[in-house]
């Protein structure tokens, strides 16, 4: 299971990364353009927090195979060679994906509705696609129910392409996806902290420690 950041924000970045174990992050044009920071500089910032393990995954924004292949050049020279490509899946969008990964590109398809766009992005050899669970649900389809498809598709053909679902409004439509057959999820910070936020569980710390200091005074473990 791999959990990535969807953000742009370099001190979100910084403050979930110290926090939790962040396999990624991604973005994607309209997170980037809420960012004041140049472009390349940000994006190879965000590369410095997250280190060589992690992936980035950038966002294209050309329309016409052409304009994306350039786009994709352009962030490979400017942020590195092991960036992942993120290119929406349409017809100029597979073709582009097709040739990026006969080149060895790391590539995540994104925008990603229906089984049979997981199908072809998987067709090019798409290492990651980006399924939206919200707005599939927005759609009048069931979010979990497209993605355990997808994942069973993949299963059933012996497919690499890994599932990163993505655009969610709350932590049950995260563990939904996760349940149905996702190996990772990209969230907000503000959702991983959901996570752990339970008043239940802050409750529970403070019984520990007044426990705890009615036995001995008050002092830590490191102090006895």
């Amino acid at each position: 299971m791999e959990l990535l950041l969807d953000t742009g924000n370099l001190h979100e970045i910084e403050r979930c990364c110290a926090q939790y174990a962040v396999a990624g992050v991604t973005t994607n044009p309209s997170i980037m353009s809420k960012e004041s920071a140049d472009f390349f500089e940000l994006l190879r910032a965000i590369r410095g927090v997250i280190g060589r393990e992690a992936t980035l995954h950038v966002q294209t924004v050309g329309a016409s195979t052409q304009e994306i292949l350039r786009d994709a050049d352009t962030l490979l020279d400017r942020v590195g060679s092991d960036t992942y490509i993120k290119i929406p899946t349409t017809a100029q969008g597979l073709t582009a994906m097709k040739q990026l990964k006969e080149r060895g590109v790391h590539v995540t398809a994104t925008a990603v509705y229906s089984v049979s766009q997981a199908l072809m992005a998987a067709s090019v050899g798409a290492d990651y696609i980006a399924p939206y669970f919200n707005r599939i649900c927005n759609f009048g389809a069931d979010g979990a129910a497209e993605i355990a498809r997808m994942a069973e598709l993949y299963r059933v053909q012996g497919c690499k392409t890994k599932i990163v679902a993505a655009s969610f409004k709350n932590i049950g439509q995260v563990i939904e996806a996760l349940l149905a057959g996702a190996q990772a999820v990209t969230v907000p910070g503000e959702l991983l902290d959901q996570m752990t936020a339970n008043p239940a569980i802050e409750q529970a710390v403070k019984n520990f420690r007044a426990d705890w200091d009615g036995r001995h005074g008050g002092r830590a473990i490191c102090e006895l």
